[in-house]
């Protein structure tokens, strides 16, 4: 495997400042990279024809003398629920393939500014409903790490692309997790940002109040300056913060030293009882509070009493928002039209979404139906928001009394492809440390905490700060990193199985 495609971002951006590599030899390894692995990974839905012809601008651009932003040059993957103007945008879907988006989502639009060379779209569940990128209209994608095995979901394909080395950084999405629990099971990292906090204009909602759009990377660092770029207040998105937020960057940089970590409190929920998770999972979330302890943190318990009932309320609130949210897939003003001879404007739309939507998705809408559905809403849609409430007090409370929480990212290592498929009640649970989280709307971060004794596989460790407080993830997130990767004797991805032939 090139050298180039080990570099982290941040290295990669001062060799491109400094003349050493071009963008265009960058971004020909990279789509390389894809050509020669994603054959096996199928990370990718759809590969840019216009890298090589971006890049080269971005090298006319710096050549002569124009001030770029510090990742100018540096490929981006885009997970597939954010819509381009130039590649197609299906969000994994049947009902919307080869759907030409006449605007960029926002955070594509201030990647392209920046200088970011987009590379392709990502593979994902349709319509980010998933824990495993198995809901896929276009097939599964499969974890670098063992190719029989599940990615996480929803966002399997931007996680997959970052730790296959065919991508430094991608754009993920995260409704209950789909950013942080690929990350978990990838050995790579994911952040979550404060609700608000990034655009989610020309991203396809799923369930409006809990979606956020986000980095994934191989370092802390890397998602930091990613989200430098895409952050901040967006007048076309009515959920936008109009907080000016400082600089992502500069505290991964702060938190790189370690010295964050003395005196930190960090809360351990007594009610997220890690006994019933993965035992290997349980050891290296342990593990990691033990060499945080020992570089100064303190380890408190906190109690968040509601957190057991976050998914029962998660996949009432989810439906709802997204039986209404898909209801614009009609066949009349965009995607795919399933024609009915004869048939009323009802017939034919009854046929496309029967056609055009996946097993999950109609599960998922008919439940948010029902949920909706007079006699019904107050005890089902409207108790699972008294839920929140409850859960977001439990947060409140909990920050009273420390700095960040610690959970483990996820309750296993990444599954079999196929193995929870026909039980989606073991999937959903999947997501018990993440939803909350994306109840919440405060913002997480999953970093990688080791690999489970008993498979050998990536374990992440989520951390969790009260709202607008983004950037004491990202200096606890690379004290921890720093801590890590010092006494592994190098990044955990250096430890993936070989693909392709070479590393």
């Amino acid at each position: 495997m090139s050298d180039i495609l080990k570099l982290t971002a941040a290295d990669l951006s001062e060799k491109l400042r400094s003349g050493e590599l071009s963008s265009v030899e960058a971004t020909q390894a990279h789509l390389d990279r894809i050509a020669a692995v994603d054959g096996d990974v199928h990370a990718f839905l759809h590969v840019s024809d216009h890298a090589v012809e971006v890049a080269a601008d971005i090298d006319r651009r710096r050549a002569a003398g124009e001030e770029l932003g510090e990742l100018a040059g540096v490929p981006l993957a885009i997970k597939d629920v954010l819509v381009t103007t130039d590649m197609p945008s299906t969000s994994g879907s049947k009902i919307l393939e080869g759907y030409m988006s006449p605007y960029d989502a926002t955070v594509v639009a201030r990647s392209r500014a920046a200088g970011l060379v987009p590379l392709g779209k990502t593979n994902m569940d349709e319509f980010a409903m998933g824990s495993s990128t198995e809901h896929s209209a276009y097939g599964p994608t499969h974890n670098p790490w063992d190719l029989d095995r599940i990615p996480g979901g929803s966002g399997g394909g931007s996680a997959a692309a970052v730790a296959a080395f065919e991508a430094p950084l991608a754009l993920g999405s995260d409704t209950g997790g789909s950013i942080r629990q690929p990350a978990h099971v990838t050995g790579t990292v994911g952040m979550k940002p404060t609700y608000g906090g990034v655009s989610r204009y020309g991203a396809i909602a799923l369930a409006s109040s809990l979606d956020q759009v986000g980095p994934v990377s191989r370092t802390v660092l890397d998602s930091a300056l990613l989200h430098d770029v895409i952050g901040g207040h967006d007048p076309h998105d009515a959920t936008s913060l109009t907080d000016e937020w400082p600089s992502f960057a500069a505290a991964a940089r702060e938190g790189a030293t370690g010295d964050v970590l003395k005196g930190l409190k960090v809360g351990v929920i007594r009610e997220l009882d890690d006994s019933g998770f993965q035992a290997g999972v349980s050891e290296s979330f342990r593990a990691s509070l033990a060499a945080m302890e020992a570089a100064g943190a303190e380890i408190v318990e906190v109690s968040a009493p509601h957190f057991e009932y976050g998914v029962a309320a998660y996949y009432l609130i989810l439906p709802a928002e997204a039986s209404s949210n898909l209801a614009k897939f009609d066949s009349v003003r965009f995607g795919m039209r399933v024609n009915v001879p004869g048939g009323t404007v009802e017939d034919v739309m009854a046929a496309t979404r029967d056609a055009g939507f996946g097993d999950e998705v109609k599960r998922r809408v008919i439940l948010g139906t029902y949920a909706l559905s007079a006699g019904y809403y107050d005890a089902y849609y409207g108790s699972a928001q008294k839920v929140r409430t409850l859960i977001q007090r439990d947060f409140d409370e909990a920050f009273a009394q420390v700095d960040v929480i610690a959970t483990p990212s996820a309750p296993t290592t990444a599954f079999r492809l196929g193995e929870k498929l026909d039980d989606p009640i073991q999937m959903y649970l999947n997501d018990v440390t993440t939803i909350p989280v994306n109840l919440a709307g405060v913002p997480g971060i999953s970093i990688p905490s080791g690999l489970a004794a008993e498979d050998g596989l990536p374990v992440g460790i989520q951390f969790v700060a009260p709202a607008r407080e983004d950037a004491r993830l990202y200096r606890v997130g690379a004290a921890l990193e720093a801590l890590l990767v010092d006494s592994w004797g190098g990044p955990l991805l250096d430890r993936a199985p070989i693909l392709g032939g070479a590393r």
